[in-house]
């Protein structure tokens, strides 16, 4: 049953521009849809968490890794009584400002953005949900609901002191009360893709040869885990056991993160979506011993995935193409597609304009992309 704390379509603060309502969906459902059929969305499907988008059909892509955290998502909001809807809407767009190679891509060109303002991959999801998606004959971006763009926004916490571009830019036409915590369904969203993306690191670092099982028995959490799976299904072969157990760890943060939010939410009495924004902390959230436990685990994988010599090999050679292909374009606007010259145009003689321009186009390539052109421009495969 939906809770007096959940968003409330009926009670949306709206779009930014007008629109009549859909006789058979609510605001958010049609935001969520938008999300789907945005060419972002699609284009998530060839860019990468850890590995590079073409070394293996069974790792994540940030496609996939969207549809799992939506789908953590949707569980623990309804398991709250919140608005699902509108927490799939949010836990599905969360990682559209991604560049290819994922968080090696967005170091890179944040590096080579810094004077011209930096770049900040959930600060490029607004600016393409609100500019850069360009579908519709009435408006620029997908003229989401408030809540939608808030959660965007924020669903990591307040956004205080100096402004991300995207943020600083539309927040001055439409503002989303960044000094604010988000509504609790946002809030739900950024901590299902901290289930999703734990569990999912694990099982593809097992698959990728950076560790083997016995590596994990002495984490928290996953370890008993193997354990419980080992003594139940003796007989099972072990690849079958290890998903036993991960499904395990899943499991436990999912019913960890509904047990404590469901307890914060019962102390506050909240008696509207306003308040979870007026309380000052958030109202989801892990224990503080499940906190710590998947702080461990994430030390571990940091050590044994993220800066693995395999990886970080990668992590160069990728790196190495962004910053080939950032002053390639900068020197020559012009080999960007046919549909950008207009932007092109306008900047032309402003530096800053121009990298903006040449940093949304970096962003939404894909990994393929990316190598495919760098090879056509800068005459080397990397």
């Amino acid at each position: 049953m939906r809770q007096a704390y959940a968003a409330d379509p009926a009670r949306s603060r709206g779009r930014l521009f007008a629109e009549p309502e859909s006789e058979f969906r609510t605001c958010f459902q049609r935001d969520r849809d938008r999300i789907l059929h945005s060419s972002a969305f699609r284009r998530l499907k060839h860019k990468t968490q850890v590995f590079v988008e073409h070394e293996g059909d069974y790792y994540r892509t940030r496609l996939t890794h969207s549809i799992e955290v939506a789908q953590v998502a949707r569980t623990v909001s309804g398991a709250l009584g919140l608005n699902t809807e509108l927490t799939e809407a949010v836990a599905l767009a969360h990682d559209l400002g991604h560049t290819p190679f994922g968080h090696t891509g967005e170091d890179a060109l944040d590096a080579l953005m810094q004077p011209y303002g930096g770049f900040d991959h959930n600060a490029q999801a607004l600016r393409i949900v609100t500019k850069l998606e360009q579908h519709y004959a009435e408006f620029d971006g997908l003229n989401l609901t408030w809540e939608t763009l808030e959660g965007i926004a924020k669903h990591n916490g307040p956004v205080t002191g100096p402004l991300p571009y995207a943020l600083a830019e539309y927040n001055a036409r439409h503002d989303l009360e960044l000094a604010t915590h988000a509504c609790a369904e946002a809030q739900v969203a950024a901590l299902s893709d901290d289930v999703a993306y734990n569990n999912h690191d694990l099982h593809d670092g097992l698959r990728a040869d950076l560790f083997v099982d016995e590596e994990l028995h002495d984490l928290p959490i996953v370890g008993p885990a193997y354990a419980t799976a080992r003594r139940e299904y003796p007989k099972a072969e072990p690849i079958r056991q290890r998903h036993e157990a991960l499904r395990r760890v899943f499991g436990a943060m999912v019913g960890d993160l509904i047990a404590e939010s469901r307890g914060r939410l019962t102390k506050a009495a909240l008696q509207c979506a306003a308040e979870v924004r007026g309380l000052g902390h958030p109202v989801i959230g892990f224990s503080a011993a499940m906190k710590d436990e998947i702080d461990e685990i994430r030390r571990f994988l940091f050590t044994r995935m993220y800066r693995a010599p395999k990886v970080m090999q990668k992590r160069a050679e990728v790196t190495e193409v962004v910053q080939d292909l950032f002053p390639r374009y900068m020197a020559e606007p012009d080999l960007l597609p046919a549909r950008w010259q207009g932007n092109v145009a306008m900047a032309r003689g402003d530096d800053r304009a121009t990298a903006r321009l040449v940093a949304d186009y970096l962003a939404g390539m894909t990994d393929r992309y990316a190598l495919q052109r760098h090879k056509e421009l800068i005459g080397k495969k990397a």
